[in-house]
């Protein structure tokens, strides 16, 4: 059987990215995705075609995706192009994360509304047509997922990634002491440890674990 893995970076990253992870799947093809969208409905148009592409070469596909690259995969792909899924911080409610960055930069839904795009001092830019789009396309993701949740994530509360594990029947794991963003030598051991150790059962997503 062969599988294929696909790699989706975070904000900021690069598919190769994908490097990190041909070690950890040797029977694998592991490619890293090299995307251009920057919103969810570029995503829309961007990724179904790149992974109906990929999906003809293989007998299953797994994603891997990180932070944002996970919600944009989310809002574009479904189970006939994706059989399983492990997101690593991934960002699972956009409109309650664009909602703290709004509170961060003091910025009301009426301003947003009226002025449509504002810059902050963090680097974002608050968009109110994204917050409309994102209202008006929830996520619904019906591939069988692992999550991997550093404990002091800044982007995403457990409670929320914790409501969103149970509603869609994902494996939740959560690093003590971990970040958003999994980049210490600990860091990447724990990571490499939770692949592992769904490999280790045969890539069946493993027990739910806490």
């Amino acid at each position: 059987m062969k599988e294929s893995i696909l790699y989706i970076h975070g904000k900021g990253g690069a598919a190769e990215e994908a490097e990190h992870y041909k070690p950890l799947f040797p029977d694998c093809e592991v490619i890293g995705f090299d995307y251009r969208s920057r919103t969810p409905w570029e995503a829309r148009e961007e990724f179904p075609a790149f992974f109906a592409g990929q999906r003809q070469g293989c007998d299953r596909l797994t994603l891997i995706a990180n932070s944002i690259g996970a919600f944009f995969a989310m809002s574009a792909l479904d189970e006939t192009l994706a059989d399983r899924a492990c997101f690593i911080s991934p960002v699972v409610d956009m409109e309650s994360l664009i909602g703290n960055m709004m509170q961060w930069a003091h910025v009301t839904e009426q301003e947003l509304a009226q002025k449509r795009e504002i810059p902050t001092d963090f680097g974002e830019t608050l968009s109110w047509d994204y917050l409309l789009y994102v209202r008006q396309h929830p996520i619904a993701w019906n591939v069988p997922t692992r999550i991997l949740y550093g404990e002091h994530d800044n982007l995403t509360s457990l409670e929320t990634v914790s409501v969103f594990a149970r509603r869609h029947h994902a494996n939740l794991t959560v690093m003590p002491g971990g970040e958003h963003w999994f980049h210490t030598p600990e860091q990447m051991r724990f990571l490499d440890d939770w692949i592992a150790a769904d490999e280790a059962c045969g890539g069946s997503l493993g027990p739910r674990t806490h």
